[in-house]
């Protein structure tokens, strides 16, 4: 195999974004993602609106995805961003308001931690934004600890 693809993974997706038509662009990459190369969409939550976190603009609209995927986790980050960069993306600064955010939260047991991937995300277990749609999708690796951690940050199932 090359470094492009690997055995299939179940890869963990967050979804959001905070500008233009949020609900619009977050259904429309949950969209893009179901037709990712070597891919296969198994799950999508539904949508949440969150107060941002580390971070200015409106409020975020965040849904999660389970993807089967053949893609290697550095090729899949890189088709999470290229989507990005197609829904107007731009990175201004660190926790700038944006129109898509596409997190790659976790690919099987793969573990990483270089200056472009870490491997599961360092902070998704101290998101509301993750745990309460990642709850619905996958029960089993959200425990009632973890969201009573977060039961203070602010979300709403749309």
């Amino acid at each position: 195999m090359t470094d492009l693809l690997a055995a299939p993974a179940l890869a963990c997706i967050g979804v959001g974004g905070n500008l233009g038509d949020a609900q619009a662009t977050v259904r429309q990459a949950l969209a893009d993602l179901a037709r990712l190369p070597h891919s296969q969409l198994l799950k999508a939550s539904s949508l949440y609106r969150s107060a941002p976190v580390d971070a200015g603009g409106p409020d975020f609209i965040n849904a999660v995805v389970l993807l089967q995927t053949h893609l290697a986790p550095l090729a899949l980050l890189h088709a999470l961003q290229a989507l990005e960069q197609a829904a107007g993306r731009e990175r201004p600064y660190r926790h700038a308001p944006r129109t898509l955010d596409l997190d790659l939260l976790s690919h099987g047991d793969a573990r990483l931690d270089s200056a472009e991937l870490t491997l599961p995300h360092p902070r998704m277990r101290q998101r509301a934004f993750v745990l309460q749609p990642l709850a619905e999708v996958w029960p089993e690796q959200v425990s009632a600890a973890e969201l009573a951690a977060v039961a203070d940050q602010a979300i709403t199932r749309l």
